[in-house]
C-alpha cells in the first residue's frame, strides 16, 4: 500500500494504492482502471474478498473440484518461455481499446503451461493477472485503521513500526473518550494525534507536545480529512511552556504582590496623561471611522490542525491536569520524557507509552516504581496473526509481521 495526495480541485483528495504502483483505492470516491464504462458497476466488489475468485461457484462444486483434481506442478519449468504473448502485443491491444478481461483471456490462451497447472495455481494465475490488468477496488473513508495499515505495509519506519492492533490498544489504555483532554507526544508523523482526535469526535482537546523549539511532523493528520470542528481541537504546545506554567502558589502570590506595587506607582503618572490621551483618541477615532468602513471584510480561514495552544487553555490544564497521556516517541529517552510530562496529568489519570523495543520501557517502569509516581504498571506485548481463509487453503499469511512493539501502561498518583 501507499498514500498519494491528489490535486485539491478534484473530487478526490487522498488515496491508497493497492495491488501495484498504478492502481489506487481512493478513500472518498472510486476509480476503475479500465476502458469500459460497464466495469464501474463492479466497483462495489470488496477488496477483502479479492482472493475469493471461486465465490461464483457453489461450495459443493468447489469441494468436488478440490477432491477430484489430481494434477500437480512438478513437471513445470519456469524458463520464461511459457507465455507467447509479448509486452508489445499487450500494449497494442490496449491501444486498440481492449479491456482488462480481454487481456487476461488472451494471456491464458497464449500460456503453454496454464492447462497443466492445478486448479489452485490457475486461480492464483488469474488473480495475479487481474491485479495487474483489471483491478477492482472499494472506496473507503480515511480512518485510523486504514491509514495505519497502509503505512505499516509500505513505510513502517515512518510510524515507528506501530501496528494497527497496537494503536487500538494504545487508545484503549489511554482511556480516550469524549470530553477528555489528552496529552500526546507524537513522533510517528501525526498518526497517533489523528487517531486520538478522530476518537474524540470534536470534544475535548488533543495537545501535541514536543521537546525543543521545532514541533514534530504532523503530515499524517491531513490524510484523516477531519472536519473543522475536530481540527480546531488539535493544538500544539512545547513541553517547556507546559512546565513553565506550572508554578507554585507561593511564587504566584509573590509575583502578584510585586505587580501590585508597581501598578500603584504608575497610577498617578498615568492619571495626568489620561485626559490628553482621551482627547486625542476621540479625534483619531472620528477620522478613522470612515477608513475602517471602507476596508473589505476579511475572509475567514478554516481552522488548521496543530495551532499554538492559547494561554487560557494552558492555565486550565495547569489547574485541572490532563485526562490522560499517550506517548509514541521512539527517538527520545523514555524515562527522561515521562519524568517531565507525568506531573502534568491529573491524579488517577491513566497513561500509555509505546516503544519499539522492550528495554527503554523496562527502565522507565523500574524508575517509576522507585519514585512512586504511578501504580498498576504493566508492559504489554500485543500479538496479531493474519490468516488466509479459503477452502482447503486456510493458513497464516506467509508475509506478515510477528512484532508489534511494547506498551507500558499505568495510573498516575500523587507522590507527595
Amino acid at each position: 500500500m501507499d498514500l498519494i495526495s491528489l490535486p485539491h480541485k478534484g473530487p478526490i483528495c487522498y488515496c491508497i494504492t493497492l495491488l501495484g504502483t498504478n492502481l489506487a483505492i481512493y478513500l472518498c470516491l472510486f476509480l476503475i482502471n479500465g476502458n469500459n464504462a460497464e466495469e464501474l458497476r463492479d466497483v462495489q466488489v470488496s477488496v477483502k474478498s479479492r482472493d475469493k475468485v471461486e465465490d461464483n461457484y457453489p461450495e459443493e462444486e468447489r469441494d468436488v473440484q478440490a477432491n477430484v483434481d489430481s494434477r500437480d506442478n512438478r513437471e513445470l519449468v519456469d524458463n520464461n518461455t511459457a507465455q507467447r504473448l509479448t509486452g508489445e502485443d499487450i500494449e497494442a491491444m490496449r491501444r486498440q481499446g481492449a479491456g482488462g478481461n480481454e487481456i487476461i483471456e488472451a494471456l491464458i490462451a497464449n500460456s503453454v503451461t496454464f492447462e497443466k497447472k492445478t486448479s489452485f495455481s490457475q486461480e492464483k494465475y488469474r488473480l495475479k493477472k487481474q491485479k495487474k490488468y483489471a483491478p477492482k477496488v472499494l472506496m473507503r473513508r480515511p480512518v485510523a485503521r486504514s491509514i495505519c495499515e497502509a503505512y505499516f505495509k509500505k513505510y513502517p519506519s515512518k510510524i515507528g513500526f506501530l501496528r494497527v492492533d497496537t494503536l487500538s490498544l494504545l487508545l484503549s489504555m489511554g482511556n480516550v473518550s469524549s470530553n477528555s483532554d489528552i496529552l500526546v507526544v507524537d513522533m510517528i508523523g501525526g498518526l497517533l494525534t489523528g487517531a486520538v482526535a478522530e476518537r474524540l469526535g470534536g470534544t475535548g482537546f488533543v495537545c501535541n507536545s514536543y521537546s525543543g523549539q521545532a514541533p514534530y511532523s504532523m503530515d499524517i493528520v491531513r490524510i484523516f480529512n477531519l472536519s473543522d470542528e475536530i481540527c480546531k481541537r488539535i493544538v500544539r504546545s512545547p513541553i517547556s511552556d507546559l512546565l513553565s506554567q506550572k508554578e507554585l502558589p507561593e511564587q504566584t502570590l509573590q509575583h502578584d504582590d510585586a505587580c501590585n506595587v508597581e501598578s500603584r506607582s504608575t497610577d498617578q503618572m498615568s492619571a495626568s496623561t489620561s485626559m490628553e490621551d482621551n482627547s486625542h483618541s476621540l479625534e483619531n477615532g472620528i477620522s478613522d471611522l470612515g477608513a475602517e468602513n471602507t476596508e473589505p471584510a476579511k475572509v475567514r480561514k478554516a481552522p488548521k490542525a496543530g495551532e499554538r495552544a492559547h494561554k487560557e487553555i494552558i492555565d486550565l490544564w495547569k489547574e485541572n491536569g490532563f485526562s490522560s497521556l499517550i506517548i509514541a516517541a521512539p527517538e527520545l529517552d523514555t524515562w527522561a520524557l515521562v519524568r517531565d510530562v507525568l506531573p502534568l496529568l491529573a491524579n488517577s489519570a491513566p497513561f500509555a507509552i509505546y516503544h519499539q523495543y522492550l528495554q527503554p520501557l523496562a527502565t522507565c517502569m523500574h524508575n517509576l516504581q522507585l519514585e512512586k509516581m504511578a501504580i498498576g504498571l504493566q508492559i504489554t506485548e500485543p500479538w496479531l496473526r493474519e490468516y488466509q481463509v479459503l477452502p482447503s487453503r486456510t493458513h497464516p499469511c506467509m508475509q506478515m509481521s510477528s512484532f508489534g512493539g511494547y506498551i507500558l501502561s499505568g495510573t498516575k498518583i500523587c507522590s507527595t
